[in-house]
């Protein structure tokens, strides 16, 4: 069977990277989590001081990118986990004040130039499951699989607010999830760098009412229609 590029492209907090993931064991390929390699940039300008409220130090930013050093170990359970300078953050990047700057700094060119040559270079082997915001249009055109996740925003806000629950955050309401999922779709449709767009080859594939069974058995078909045509 032919190993192909497969992009899962769509907004926030609809289970892409949950999708993704399990997609990508089950198939034998590996998972790259583009939106944590934002996040992790995110992570760094915040324990750097890079931030002055919203305000970002791009300058700054733009001289300490090319130190930023982003990578993917497994972990016990055979899951990718995101590496920052050497350090564990998985954890980390998942705070919502990360979630409330990622789209500041994702929409800077220099930064999205420096993340889509290190996706390219990971996917050059093909193998491989990548999601994020822009994978089917910029990062891989020619990918052989694309695919365009969407959900109700309320439904998504209230699958962010339940995974922040069970990690322990009890002081984010679900209004502040909501306000914040908003800003960033907004945000991330609007940007002039690499905008949210669906891929015109793209499947779309809206998992509003699909449960996690539902969805693997809609890409696994998928998924076998592509690499055995």
């Amino acid at each position: 069977m032919k190993k192909i590029v497969i992009a899962i492209d769509g907004f926030s907090s609809n289970g892409k990277s949950t999708m993704a993931k399990s997609l990508a064991k089950q198939i034998g390929y590996i998972y790259i989590d583009s939106g944590a390699m934002y996040r992790a940039v995110t992570l760094y300008c915040i324990d750097n001081h890079l931030f002055n409220g919203d305000k970002l130090d791009e300058e700054r930013l733009h001289n300490d990118i090319k130190n930023i050093k982003i990578e993917f170990h497994l972990n016990k359970e055979g899951l990718p986990e995101t590496y920052l300078n050497g350090k564990n953050v998985e954890s980390d990047i998942r705070s919502m004040e990360v979630s409330s700057k990622v789209s500041i700094v994702s929409a800077i060119p220099f930064v999205r130039h420096a993340m889509v040559a290190l996706q390219q270079e990971m996917g050059k082997l093909k193998g491989i499951v990548m999601d994020g915001r822009d994978i089917g249009t910029v990062v891989f055109p020619q990918a052989e699989m694309k695919v365009f996740v969407t959900a109700d925003a309320e439904i998504r806000a209230q699958r962010r607010f339940d995974e922040l629950r069970s990690k322990g955050d009890t002081q984010t309401t679900y209004e502040d999830v909501l306000e914040n999922l908003r800003a960033r779709d907004h945000m991330d449709q609007t940007r002039a760098e690499s905008p949210l767009v669906k891929a015109d080859d793209a499947i779309l594939l809206d998992n509003s009412y699909m449960t996690i069974d539902e969805q693997m058995q809609w890409l696994l078909e998928k998924f076998k229609q592509i690499t055995t045509n």
